[in-house]
């Protein structure tokens, strides 16, 4: 009995904790864009490949957007 209450009140909520934790992890990738002679490119599109979230580059083409832990590629 005592195995069973301890698998409903600690072991499966830390379980579920630690899933939602790996589920939900996510970064921040920033950089700067440029064209081939090292000019900032503003208005930039950067996108993530496979998920529907991007930024646009600001007047130093700069940028910064969170991706999923996942997700690799910017395009």
């Amino acid at each position: 009995m005592k195995y069973k209450t301890l698998c409903r009140c600690i072991l499966l909520p830390a379980l579920l904790l630690f899933g939602a934790q790996v589920a939900l992890a996510q970064f921040t990738v920033s950089g700067r864009v440029t064209d081939a002679n090292g000019e900032a490119l503003p208005g930039a599109t950067v996108a993530v490949v496979g998920a529907s979230r991007g930024t646009t580059a600001d007047v130093d083409g700069n940028y910064s957007v969170e991706i999923p832990g996942n997700a690799a590629t910017l395009a």
